[in-house]
C-alpha cells in the first residue's frame, strides 16, 4: 500500500514482499518451461539422429516417379516404356522402344542418365549391365516361392 509522508510516496513493505514473491514464482515457472523446452529439443534431436540410420525411402509410386521426370525427355519415355513392358530391358531395346536409334552416342547418353538415377536409388534399377528396370516393379516381384511349392500337384495325384 502507498503512503504519502512529507509529500513523498512510500510503499508498504508487505506489498513489496508480495510482488517479490510473485516475481520469484514466475521466474521459477519460466525456468521449468525452459527445462521442458530443452528436453523437447533434445528429444527432437534424438529422433533426427535416428532418422539418419534408416534407409532412404525410394519413390514407390509410379505417379510420383513420372512427375519427377520432365515429360518428353528420354528418361521419361524410358520410364513409360519400362512400365508398359513390366520388366527390365537392355538399353538398346529401350532406345528402339522409345523411337531413338540405338547408336553408341545414344546408348552412352541414356545409360549415363539412367545410371545417375540408379546411383541415387530413384526410379530406375540396374539388375544387369546395360539393363535397366524400375524400382517399383522390382518391389512387386515376389522372391517367395508360391504357396503350393513342393506339394504334389493334382496331376500327380491322378497318376496313381
Amino acid at each position: 500500500m502507498w503512503y504519502c509522508i512529507n509529500n513523498e510516496w512510500e510503499v508498504d513493505m508487505g506489498l513489496r514482499e508480495k510482488f517479490e514473491d510473485k516475481i520469484k514464482k514466475k521466474e521459477l515457472e519460466i525456468q521449468e518451461y525452459e527445462m521442458k523446452i530443452r528436453e523437447a529439443r533434445a528429444y527432437v534431436q534424438a529422433l533426427q539422429d535416428h532418422i539418419k540410420f534408416l534407409p532412404k525411402e525410394d519413390m514407390a509410386n509410379d505417379a510420383t516417379d513420372s512427375n519427377t521426370l520432365r515429360p518428353g525427355s528420354m528418361p521419361y519415355r524410358a520410364h513409360e516404356l519400362l512400365k508398359k513392358a513390366g520388366r527390365p530391358l537392355h538399353v538398346s531395346d529401350i532406345l528402339t522402344g522409345i523411337g531413338e536409334e540405338p547408336t553408341k552416342p545414344n546408348r552412352v547418353s541414356l545409360s549415363g542418365t539412367l545410371a545417375s538415377y540408379v546411383r541415387n536409388h530413384k526410379i530406375f534399377s540396374r539388375p544387369m549391365p546395360n539393363t535397366f528396370g524400375l524400382i517399383s516393379l522390382e518391389r512387386a516381384v515376389s522372391t517367395e516361392p508360391p504357396e503350393d511349392f513342393g506339394l504334389p500337384s493334382r496331376k500327380d495325384d491322378n497318376d496313381d
